[in-house]
């Protein structure tokens, strides 16, 4: 399996259009056959973190999330969201519960 932690500094004027963005990402992500996970939060210290927290059965079901239109025009309007560069963890899976 493959997991991936997307750590989003968002402006906090950019917030609600962010969420509002969000909305058709999360959607298509829930529909694609190899996601396991795919879940937006915020941090409780700082709201204008937004850490997306994602798993893969496998690196083609990655490949096929990369690929999808809604990925690709949700990507494209991420650098107007940043107050900082993202910070993008891709992991292989050793162990879960």
């Amino acid at each position: 399996m493959v997991s991936i932690i997307a750590i989003l500094p968002i402006k906090a004027e950019k917030m609600d259009e962010f969420l509002a963005a969000s909305k058709d990402l999360v959607a298509g992500v829930g529909k694609e056959e190899g996601n396991l996970l795919y879940t937006l939060n915020r941090t409780k210290k700082d709201p204008n973190i937004v850490v997306i927290m994602e798993r893969y059965k496998d690196q083609a079901a990655v490949t096929a999330h990369s690929s999808a239109d809604y990925f690709k025009a949700f990507s494209a309007k991420i650098p107007g969201f940043l107050s900082a560069a993202p910070e993008i963890k891709v992991m292989e899976e050793v162990a879960s519960a």
